[in-house]
C-alpha cells in the first residue's frame, strides 16, 4: 500500500516576505554598523593578539602542507624506484 505525500502549504509559504527579508537587511545592516569601543588595547594584548592570529594561520598552512605532502612524497618515491626486469 503507498501513499503519496501531499504538502499540507501552498509552495511560496516557506520563503519570507519580501517585508521580512528587508527587515533581516536592515537589522543585519545596523548590527555591522562600526560604534565606538571606548576600550584601550594595550601593547600586550595587540601583540598577543597578532601572534595567536599570526600561529593560527600557520598551523592551517602547515596541516594543508602535512595533507599535501605525503601523496607527493609517495609519487616521488615511486618515480625515483629504479624499475628491475627480470629477463
Amino acid at each position: 500500500m503507498s501513499s503519496t505525500l501531499k504538502p499540507s502549504h501552498d509552495a511560496g509559504a516557506g520563503r519570507p516576505s519580501g517585508l521580512v527579508a528587508y527587515g533581516v537587511a536592515l537589522a543585519s545592516a545596523i548590527a555591522l554598523l562600526p560604534t565606538f569601543a571606548f576600550a584601550y588595547v594595550g601593547p600586550g594584548l595587540g601583540l598577543g593578539a597578532i601572534g595567536s592570529a599570526l600561529s593560527l594561520v600557520g598551523a592551517v598552512l602547515l596541516g594543508i602542507v602535512g595533507f599535501v605532502w605525503y601523496p607527493v612524497k609517495r609519487l616521488l618515491k615511486a618515480l625515483k624506484k629504479p624499475k628491475t626486469s627480470d629477463e
